[in-house]
């Protein structure tokens, strides 16, 4: 009897040298005709670590190799295109933030002497308006 070979798609690559790989199906409905959407689930011996969850692996039937493990890795058909989103935006992330601190370190004395001017216009008015405020509001109260 020849081995099957069947492909499909790795789930988890968790435990070392052993994959999960889903195979789906379709089955018809024995009354109703609709197809169902059904999936063969193997447990893969990978001697080289080569595969990884998302890839599109080529298995064989070997004979049992542990509890589970009836199925060999042949080949990787596909590799996966996963990407990582939160890794993506982190670098981006990090991006911004050196592209500021770089504009930053490169116009401070243009910054320094804007704050400066208003500090010193600004200065006079608040304190006299404050204190008088103050007072005002003590002899109100008492």
């Amino acid at each position: 009897m020849p081995k099957r070979v069947e492909v499909g798609v790795v789930t988890s690559d968790k435990a070392a040298k052993s994959r999960r790989v889903e195979i789906p199906r379709l089955v018809q409905h024995k009354k109703y005709g609709k197809y169902l959407s059904r999936r063969t689930v193997c447990h893969v011996h990978d001697e080289k670590e080569e595969s990884h969850a998302g890839d599109t692996v080529e298995i064989i039937e070997c004979a049992p190799k542990s509890k589970l493990k009836r199925w060999s890795l042949v080949r990787v058909v596909k590799k996966s295109q996963v990407v990582d989103v939160a890794a993506l935006r982190a670098a981006s992330r990090r991006k911004a933030d050196s592209a500021a601190t770089i504009i930053a370190a490169a116009a401070p004395s243009h910054a320094e002497s804007a704050e400066s001017a208003a500090g010193e216009a600004a200065s006079p008015e608040s304190h006299s308006g404050s204190s008088h405020s103050d007072s005002d509001n003590e002899g109100g109260q008492s």
